[in-house]
């Protein structure tokens, strides 16, 4: 015989319920943040650095509450409204992981998007195919900007958060020219300079979507208000063909060893005592060259340099 059911308190049977859903809720959210983590890793609070599988799920963003994505790769995510991520932000960089790979000209942009972000209470994922290089080198220039680290400091507490981390080595190096810039891209400085002309050599002959911020400014579209001293023209035409800070510096002797064709002397005569008497100059792509650079116009490599003419007639003899 079984005996009558032991009395309980009034509201004892809810109150048991209620306990057992809260315990099922966070058993739910604990597991969503451990999907989460497998896709993504949180480096700092609020900022998140994952890979392609991380904006593969929307559930992924949802869960660990991010709604800022900057993604680094060279396919663009498709974000679909309707499946939970409205109001999402997102800013697109395409990028291979390449050393060839011009990051270095969007830092800028991609920390300024993080900076933003987070000061808006937003979590921001930094993602590109792996999770390994492109993104890091994203979050290690945010960490060298906004911590005012170096290089190797940044990148080192990146890798005891994320030790598989591993950027190619041309993007170590961008980052020390980061660094040697203050961690701001100041494309007036000879540093920029010298990396911009260094891309456009590495690209050519098929410069077929080369970036214009690559280019100087044509003096000819702003030539009003500049001194005449600041301008090198054509002799023949008078065409604005540079600014003399686009002239960049190079070692001593190697300007007539690259353009042949301007050689004044025979090679052993080109120096008087340790002073060699060069007859070139190095100047950094100009808006103008674009169309050569392309291949349209006529231009030609010698012994590593490209020799290009005027516009109008000829670049041989300009003052």
């Amino acid at each position: 015989m079984v005996g009558p059911a032991a009395a309980r308190p009034p509201g004892a049977a809810m109150l048991e319920v209620q306990d057992g859903s809260h315990d099922c809720e966070h058993q739910i959210r604990s597991q969503s943040r451990a999907r989460s983590a497998r896709h993504m890793l949180e480096v700092r609070p609020g900022l998140f650095l994952g890979g392609a599988a991380a904006v593969a799920e929307p559930d992924h963003l949802r869960e660990a509450g991010v709604t800022a994505v900057l993604t680094v790769d060279s396919e663009e995510p498709d974000f679909q409204t309707e499946a939970g991520v409205e109001g999402l932000r997102s800013l697109f960089v395409r990028a291979l992981d390449k050393p060839e790979t011009d990051l270095l000209s969007h830092l800028d942009r991609c920390v300024a998007f993080i900076v933003q972000a987070r000061a808006e209470g937003r979590a921001v994922l930094v993602h590109c195919h792996a999770g390994v290089s492109r993104s890091v080198t994203v979050i290690t220039a945010f960490m060298m900007k906004t911590d005012q680290l170096t290089f190797e400091k940044a990148y080192e507490n990146l890798k005891t958060v994320k030790p598989e981390a591993k950027m190619n080595e041309g993007f170590e190096w961008q980052l020390k020219l980061y660094q040697a810039m203050g961690c701001e891209v100041d494309t007036s400085s000879a540093v920029y300079k010298q990396y911009r002309l260094q891309k456009v050599t590495e690209k050519y002959p098929e410069l077929q979507n080369l970036p214009q911020e690559l280019f100087a400014v044509d003096p000819s579209a702003i030539s009003q208000g500049l001194k005449d001293g600041g301008l090198y023209k054509c002799r023949k035409c008078r065409r604005s063909l540079f600014r003399s800070s686009s002239i960049l510096d190079h070692n001593e002797g190697s300007g007539p060893l690259a353009f042949a064709h301007k050689r004044m002397t025979p090679f052993p005569m080109l120096s008087t005592g340790s002073q060699a008497q060069c007859t070139s100059y190095f100047i950094e792509p100009v808006q103008w060259m674009e169309s050569t650079l392309l291949g349209v116009m006529d231009g030609q490599w010698k012994h590593g340099v490209l020799t290009i003419g005027c516009p109008g007639n000829s670049l041989a003899a300009f003052i």
